[in-house]
């Protein structure tokens, strides 16, 4: 054969093994899309939202997934778990960045096969920030920079212009000085391989990406899956640990009240469930929980002082707390991420903190507000039937002598003449069986001190 003619065919040959396969429904049908918004702030709602969507993926037999970008970014841990399902899918993953793909949505973009931007889009700026926009130290830039660097590798894209969408050192040639974050257009992405076409709609991407015949999906959460999205905000979190600490504290404060107790175990089972059902908290965690609760409540009740038992329960519950919130197998610890422990860290530490001091203020000014004042019962309690004012009753044991029937802390029981009387110490605490002395009553309450 002639080799003028052998050439060309061999390059021919060649040419078509490498065009890129693009997704077919079985049977030569419409190829089945199914497309994905990600429009909010990459955080573990999203990440819940996303692997819904996978199974509902397969189970249908979808053939193409695209993502239809809008996103300024979000936290780091979410963003590296959406990196990792999409570079990992067995399904092709696009992505159509109809505005914005900036920090965390960056680097998901990233790890798509193929980037579609409408004119007018951007990528890039994945420079990592507090929640303040203040940026990180070094080392967390350095993680960044390490992860955008193995995505772009692993799809082929060039490594150093994604290292430059978080190192303002890196200089890229006629886009950006050293000094400044890289942001791409769409028509700079082009030129530099980080965006396959320029679209303006998903209908117009598809079509660009050589499938002309299709069905789009669409995937819709149930109501439990919005609610425990919901559940698992970090914010959402945090409120629940606040209430679940207040009502811990006033129970303590006035053993045998209904609410507050009632108020915190509800706030348990909207923390830990959602969590346990995404797989994050695991039955150790809960059971660590619960035990860290008795050790506190032992320190109160039964064990003079603060000590060994109280700090191991406060330690428990905060570990059990923090660690509920991250991906951790049984007591292997090896692939949890240090930035998102030291998140949930400071959500578990802050809003315990906060709910404290928060009770500490509330528990003096609760009852005596005149909003809540109005609670109290109208109904005249006349003298001629037997009714006498508390202060009277309670004047009467002013100086007289008795003991502690439970610790004061400061308030709990005494027994004065044979009667078991409201009280709180006036300093300190008070172990039960001391002997006290009253000193004045107060809202109904016996005021005293230890002799």
């Amino acid at each position: 054969m002639n080799k003028r003619i052998v050439l060309p065919l061999l390059l021919l040959f060649f040419s078509l093994l490498s065009v890129p396969c693009l997704p077919e429904a079985g049977g030569g049908g419409p190829a089945k899309v199914l497309v994905f918004p990600v429009k909010e702030m990459i955080a573990p709602p999203i990440w819940h939202k996303t692997k819904k969507a996978w199974a509902y993926a397969k189970e249908e037999g979808v053939d193409l997934i695209l993502i239809h970008m809008n996103t300024y970014g979000g936290m780091l841990e979410s963003a590296d778990s959406l990196r990792t399902l999409f570079l990992q899918s067995d399904i092709p993953v696009w992505v159509f960045i109809d505005n914005n793909a900036a920090s965390a949505g960056a680097l998901i973009s990233i790890a798509c096969e193929r980037i579609y931007m409408r004119q007018g889009a951007s990528i890039g700026a994945a420079t990592v920030v507090n929640q303040e926009g203040e940026k990180m130290p070094d080392k967390y830039q350095s993680y960044m920079r390490s992860m955008m660097r193995a995505t772009a590798e692993a799809r082929n894209r060039d490594p150093d212009i994604a290292e430059a969408m978080v190192d303002p050192s890196r200089k890229v040639t006629h886009l950006v000085d050293s000094g400044k974050v890289l942001t791409l257009t769409a028509s700079e992405a082009m030129k530099l391989g980080f965006c396959d076409d320029i679209g303006e709609n998903v209908d117009e991407v598809l079509k660009k990406g050589g499938i002309p015949r299709y069905e789009i999906r669409t995937f819709r959460l149930t109501a439990l899956d919005k609610l425990i999205a919901f559940l698992v905000h970090p914010a959402v979190s945090g409120l629940l640990i606040l209430i679940i600490v207040a009502g811990i504290y006033f129970e303590f404060q006035s053993p045998g009240a209904i609410f507050p107790i009632v108020a915190a175990l509800i706030a348990v089972a909207l923390y830990f469930a959602p969590l346990y059902l995404e797989g994050l908290a695991a039955h150790w965690e809960i059971i660590v929980f619960f035990i860290g609760l008795i050790l506190i409540a032992v320190e109160i009740f039964v064990i003079p002082g603060f000590g060994v038992a109280g700090i191991s329960g406060i330690f428990l519950v905060i570990a059990s707390l923090t660690l509920a919130m991250i991906n951790n197998l049984v007591f292997d610890f090896s692939p949890v991420d240090g930035n998102a422990f030291l998140r949930s860290f400071f959500i578990v530490v802050i809003a315990m903190f906060t709910s404290i001091v928060g009770s500490l203020l509330l528990s003096r000014k609760l009852f005596t507000s005149n909003l809540f004042g109005g609670l109290a019962l109208n109904t005249t309690e006349d003298s001629a039937d037997g009714y006498i004012a508390a202060d009277s009753a309670l004047a009467r044991l002013v100086g007289a002598e008795g003991k502690a029937r439970s610790i004061l802390r400061p308030g709990g029981k005494v027994i004065v003449e044979g009667e078991i009387y409201d009280a709180v110490a006036e300093t300190g605490y008070i172990d039960p069986g001391e002997s006290i002395v009253v000193l004045r009553y107060d809202k109904t309450q016996l005021v005293v001190r230890k002799l």
